[in-house]
């Protein structure tokens, strides 16, 4: 009887060696923690909804998806963006350096959709859903049209891509697309809020770069310039020329991006440094809460000794934002160049970063960005600044 319980137990052991390597791939590893460590692929509109949450896959660049001053844009992720809260969730947006991630990270379940315009392919239909060729061609090219903007054009043959084993999320994106394509404009289009309810949009009356030289003064607003600058350190002329910069002196002003008031905070920025959104068209408020993030951004860039040196970097991030011009920094550094210098050094590389070579690059963190327009904030300040010197008195 003993005998037979040992045999057994070898047996049992044999078989189960044998299902053991069976199991394996010839790397060792099982041929299903490819699955587990990718997520679910079978993830489709319920799921998502009861989640909470819709991963959406996407390339940086100007009309897909991009950063500014620590919020998000991009006209493929506004459109994303108000899909999700047609299904009551959130979003997120993963995004991918190339064109092959995007599809690979989409059939390995560790996205929802692709928020994209990609290549219809063929040999990619047995695997994916096009969602939104025709939609997204009309919004595209009236969009072009409208702004005489080419490199808005739509190619041909393109669409956002769900999953074959999505399709309720295939067939619920494709319906809102179309029954929602005439909104595209209006979610493309930035709104902001006063505190009193009223709804604007983009909007700027030019001012004056001096008010009147003879007696000294800027503009209108010299008193509030004078009395804030004292709190960042700077002299009042330069915080004069950056908000001529940012608004021509318009307090109501509000730019294609949502920022606000003389300083142009953006709504985010503005309650982050205590600006509460009945305020925030107001010079004073609006000022000061300008002044109050300067000096985060003075903190941020420490480490450079030159005062003079950090206005650039200080003045830049206040355009881009710090991840942006700390990005540049990393590839002025990869390339040699000093990465606590601006001009001739980081500013270079800050003029690149709207290049898919450049800011594709694994030391970039947060993508792309207009960077000649940070370039020439910083030239046009700085110039301004000068003339201010020269012609009016401390």
């Amino acid at each position: 009887m003993k005998e037979r319980w040992c045999i057994l137990i070898v047996l049992l052991l044999s078989f189960t060696a044998c299902n053991s390597d069976k199991a394996r791939n010839e790397d060792g590893q099982s041929p299903y923690a490819h699955k587990v460590s990718q997520g679910n692929p079978h993830f489709d509109l319920p799921d998502i909804q009861q989640n909470g949450e819709l991963i959406v896959l996407t390339l940086y660049g100007p009309e897909s998806y991009f950063e500014f001053r620590g919020e998000d844009f991009g006209l493929q992720f506004m459109i994303a963006r108000q899909y999700a809260k047609s299904i009551g969730t959130s979003i997120r947006v993963d995004v991918s350096r190339n064109m092959k991630d995007l599809v690979t990270k989409l059939q390995n379940g560790e996205g929802d959709f692709v928020a994209f315009q990609i290549d219809k392919v063929d040999s990619l239909s047995s695997l994916l859903d096009y969602v939104g060729e025709k939609e997204l061609f009309t919004f595209m090219d009236s969009l072009s049209r409208q702004r005489k903007d080419d490199s808005l054009r739509p190619r041909p043959r393109a669409a956002w891509a769900v999953r074959k084993d999505s399709p309720l999320l295939s067939a619920s994106l494709s319906q809102w697309m179309t029954t929602h394509q005439k909104e595209f404009f209006d979610y493309t289009t930035i709104r902001v809020k006063s505190g009193r309810g009223r709804t604007y949009t983009p909007r700027r009356n030019v001012a004056s770069p001096i008010l009147n030289a003879s007696r000294g003064e800027i503009s209108p607003y010299d008193p509030i310039f004078k009395q804030q600058a004292i709190k960042c350190g700077w002299d009042w002329r330069l915080l004069a020329a950056q908000s001529y910069q940012e608004s021509s002196f318009d307090p109501q002003a509000i730019s294609y991006m949502g920022a606000i008031g003389l300083m142009q905070l953006m709504p985010g920025t503005a309650r982050e440094v205590g600006v509460s959104q009945a305020n925030v068209f107001d010079p004073q408020s609006n000022v000061a809460g300008g002044v109050r993030y300067i000096n985060r951004l003075n903190t941020h860039y420490s480490f450079i000794a030159d005062a003079d040196e950090r206005i650039n970097f200080i003045l830049a991030a206040y355009n881009a934002g710090a991840g942006h011009v700390d990005d540049a920094r990393a590839l002025a550094k990869k390339y040699g160049k000093n990465p606590n210098v601006w001009l001739g050094n980081v500013d270079a590389f800050v003029l690149k970063m709207s290049e898919a070579v450049y800011y594709n690059q694994p030391e970039v963190k947060h993508g792309y960005f207009r960077g000649s327009e940070t370039y020439d904030y910083v030239n046009s300040i700085r110039t301004r600044w000068n003339e201010y010197k020269t012609k009016i008195k401390r």
